[in-house]
């Protein structure tokens, strides 16, 4: 497998040998369409879609998960693989550490074609984000002392979020996605407007959530007392 992966790198437009570092240099967008044009043809896993990113990639790679969940296609098991991932992303720029995929989550296989049409349709929002984005706009939520922990914090709530079990519920996927893609286009683009959106976009995932478990339980409560009256 690494070695399909090299050479995959190899074959990348412009004659880059590998996507991790030639990539640097070019917008978000086109960083992404470089890594589509380099999935396999059939199933891809975390792995493959990690190594063509690279190891100074792992903020691109959380936009690149994200984007699946914002177009009406439905993957099963891609929320739980996915968020996993991005989880595993926070919790490494919490420890400022490399990223470590356990062998079930990296090796997961997910049809290729549909994570490549989801994204390239999801893109879009990545685009109009990437367009609206300021460098160094609002910078104490990239500066400040605490900023960075504060941050990994809230791709780590996100994650869980995204993770959590409500994938048929409308929007229970595309908010917390949207939260962590604000979240790495604004430490991306070291914008901190994107940055508060993302936070923001979290507590309104918190309170959506509770709308449904405190609506859901007072549904099943209401049906028991109609039953049993």
């Amino acid at each position: 497998m690494q070695e399909s992966i090299e050479n995959r790198q190899d074959s990348v437009p412009g004659g880059a040998a590998a996507p991790g570092t030639a990539i640097e240099e070019r917008s978000i967008t086109e960083k992404l369409e470089t890594v589509l044009g380099n999935l396999p043809p059939d199933r891809v896993t975390l792995e493959e879609i990690r190594d063509l990113i690279g190891q100074d990639g792992l903020l691109l790679l959380s936009a690149f998960l994200t984007l699946v969940f914002l177009v009406p296609v439905s993957i099963p098991g891609v929320s739980t693989v996915f968020g996993a991932a991005i989880l595993l992303i926070g919790i490494s720029r919490l420890m400022g550490r490399n990223l470590w995929l356990p062998g079930r989550i990296a090796r997961k296989t997910l049809p290729a074609e549909n994570i490549r049409n989801a994204i390239r349709r999801g893109s879009r929002w990545l685009s109009s984000l990437e367009k609206i984005s300021r460098p160094h706009r609002m910078s104490g939520f990239v500066t400040a002392p605490m900023a960075d922990r504060i941050n990994s914090l809230a791709m780590i709530a996100g994650a869980v979020l995204l993770m959590a079990p409500f994938g048929l519920v409308p929007f229970s996927n595309t908010l917390p996605a949207l939260a962590l893609l604000f979240l790495a286009i604004g430490l991306l683009q070291k914008d901190g407007f994107h940055i508060l959106c993302g936070h923001l976009l979290n507590v309104a995932t918190v309170v959506y959530f509770t709308v449904l478990v405190v609506g859901g339980g007072v549904a099943v409560r209401e049906l028991f007392r109609r039953l049993a009256g």
